[in-house]
């Protein structure tokens, strides 16, 4: 045990970010620790923003700092009021508070001062060069670019065209305002990039006061440094950014800027998080929404059934590295299954219902079984089913002819009936086709419970539900949604040809025990003998629908 406690405490302190805020607070750098998650509200939160999620709460639970939530809503073509409240919901569901709420559009006054900084400054410049010459103009990644011909205009010309885009006199395309660097460096981000273009869309909070907005690069750095954020955390491809991050804030002059560190971002296969992708998903019908069970969106995966705290745990499993590696979607199954096998009740429903007759059982008796929710936390009390003369058990728990060690029912073979009685086979119905419609069976009165009083032992136990006490229900048997591990490597063609067309099974015909009659949406159980089972946000009373969540034991290996 105190072997395992120094593993975890080394795993912990091996946390690079740790390690270099530890640093920072030190050399007195910073005397706080201040985060911030700046989502764009332009879509729906995947598994990847999760990580980043508990990166950043981490960081400021683990230094008693401040952690912000900002929008970066410096696109309004793109973004809308609908995803900004989807992300609040993920965001407290995930079981995370933050401190403050921003968007980047507060500080929109702040960020164009910022601008005519740099212009007054000679450090930015109104070029009128068109995509594609701007394009040419920018060079590869083993040429240089060349200076674009406005690149050298006077600041008194380049202030009065920037009040000319301000004011809405100039076309979309026809002019962008970049910060003048250096055209022949070896970092791309660093080539004059483009700071502020036109855009002539009302934006969700601003309206229509802006017709010039800034570009994420430039908008970011002073974001951050204009609330106090010590600490920018962002996923490894800003990497690159990082050098037009620092010079943005030196460059406008501000005071304690902000220190930008990049983490590997969740790559996990068997999955798709391109938001691009994603609503080409959603609008062909392939999925039914963002919060299809099948997506690796937030939203989908509570719809499933994930737990919360499930998520936050694979998120710690995996670790902070700057290395860039692929996790296998297993190792999240077995998070959301550990988590479920603790927390989940237990319950008995029949996918696939085949009829069973007690024949010595009295005709019109019932009576309560009393069954344990969860045997390993009896907190969690005991519910009352209903045994009868008639019920249903799944028709793969019956044979004619079994295999050997088939431990369930089959002619002259008794079986254990959960927490109820020995049963054992003494005939079967057929139909015309030779499929088996009923199966006879006689009970044991003394075997109440489970146990034989003399003694004899049976090897199979089966669940089963009553036929005067149960419930109808639609079940939808979830699998990964697409049958290839990296299903955007364009080498192996569209991602849609990479579908797998057996991520979604529709049952209809289950049957639950009658206990489950006043479930709610996303409530969970354990199904016995099935796996873990989540009540759909859309199921109703009049039509019932469950959604599996995960399978009782992994099959992850087989199936690659």
């Amino acid at each position: 045990m105190e072997d395992k406690i120094l593993d975890e405490e080394k795993e912990i302190a091996s946390n690079f970010i740790h390690d270099l805020i530890d640093e920072d607070l030190k050399e007195g750098v910073y005397d706080h620790i201040q985060t911030r998650f700046p989502p764009e509200p332009n879509g729906y939160l995947h598994i990847g923003h999760a990580k980043a999620i508990c990166i950043n709460c981490g960081v400021k639970e683990k230094y008693m700092g401040v952690g912000n939530l900002r929008f970066d809503d410096t696109n309004p073509t793109k973004e809308d009021t609908e995803y900004v409240e989807a992300i609040e919901e993920d965001i407290k569901w995930l079981g995370f508070d933050y401190d403050n709420a921003f968007f980047a559009s507060d500080y929109f006054d702040f960020l164009y001062e910022c601008a005519l900084t740099l212009i007054k400054k000679g450090k930015a410049y109104v070029c009128e060069l068109s995509p594609d010459e701007q394009r040419e103009y920018r060079g590869t990644l083993t040429q240089p670019g060349k200076n674009s011909p406005y690149r050298d205009r006077p600041i008194e010309e380049n202030e009065r065209l920037f009040a000319e885009m301000t004011e809405g006199k100039h076309p979309e395309g026809s002019m962008v305002l970049r910060a003048k660097i250096d055209m022949a460096s070896p970092n791309m981000n660093m080539r004059d990039p483009i700071i502020y273009r036109i855009m002539f869309a009302s934006h969700h909070r601003t309206g229509d006061k802006w017709c010039v907005y800034p570009m994420y690069d430039f908008a970011h750095p002073l974001s951050d440094t204009k609330e106090g954020v010590t600490h920018s955390l962002c996923s490894l491809e800003f990497e690159n950014h990082r050098p037009l991050y620092d010079w943005v804030l030196k460059e406008v002059g501000l005071e304690h800027p902000s220190r930008q560190i990049e983490f590997a971002r969740l790559n996990l296969n068997y999955t798709l998080t391109s938001k691009r992708k994603c609503l080409r998903l959603v609008k062909e019908g392939v999925v039914d929404g963002w919060d299809d069970p099948r997506m690796a969106t937030i939203c989908g995966m509570r719809r499933r059934g994930y737990p919360a705290a499930a998520i936050r745990n694979f998120c710690d499993m995996i670790g902070v590295s700057k290395a860039y590696s692929i996790v296998d979607f297993g190792m999240l199954e077995s998070c959301v299954r550990d988590e479920l096998n603790e927390s989940a009740p237990r319950a008995m429903a029949v996918l696939n219902p085949l009829r069973v007759i007690i024949d010595n059982y009295p005709e019109g008796k019932t009576e309560e079984i009393e069954i344990e929710n969860h045997p390993n936390h009896p907190e969690m009390g005991t519910r009352k089913v209903i045994f009868g003369r008639e019920l249903f058990i799944e028709k793969e728990d019956f044979m004619i002819d079994p295999p050997r060690k088939y431990f369930r029912l089959f002619p002259d073979n008794e079986v254990r009936f959960k927490s109820a009685y020995f049963l054992k086979c003494v005939g079967y119905d057929t139909d015309e086709n030779g499929e088996v419609t009923c199966v006879h069976c006689t009970y044991d009165p003394l075997s109440k419970g489970g146990n034989s009083p003399d003694g004899r032992k049976v090897r199979g136990t089966i669940h089963w539900v009553s036929a005067a006490d149960c419930i109808p229900a639609q079940i939808r048997l979830y699998d990964r949604l697409f049958k290839t591990e990296n299903p955007s490597d364009e080498s192996q063609g569209d991602f849609e040809q990479n579908l797998n067309e057996d991520s979604l099974k529709i049952l209809d015909g289950c049957l639950l025990e009658g206990s489950l009659k006043d479930i709610k949406p996303l409530d969970t159980f354990q199904f016995m003998r099935q796996g873990y089972y989540c009540v759909d946000k859309y199921s109703t009373a009049e039509k019932l629908i469950i959604n599996r969540t995960v399978n009782l034991n992994s099959s992850w290996s087989k199936k690659k």
